[in-house]
């Protein structure tokens, strides 16, 4: 799947790779401590943010998850 800009669709190929390895290869063999990919991450998150922008896509009341952040508590 390409990404929301065109020039982040590199980006992301390389960073999925990346992360399938590091998750087949390492976390699934309990060896998963740290993530490898974490700049990938971010380089490619900084490129996609800046792609919505451009595109000017509203993306108001949206909670994203990533490197830092927690997943919201669920108020059931």
């Amino acid at each position: 799947m390409n990404s929301v800009g065109e020039g982040c669709t590199d980006m992301k190929r390389e960073y999925d790779q990346c992360f399938n390895r590091w998750f087949a290869e390492k976390f699934l063999k309990g060896e998963g401590s740290g993530d490898p990919c974490t700049d990938l991450f971010k380089r490619y998150q900084q490129c996609v943010q800046k792609a919505i922008k451009e595109k000017e896509i509203p993306i108001e009341g949206l909670e994203f998850m990533g490197h830092g952040k927690e997943k919201p508590e669920s108020s059931s």
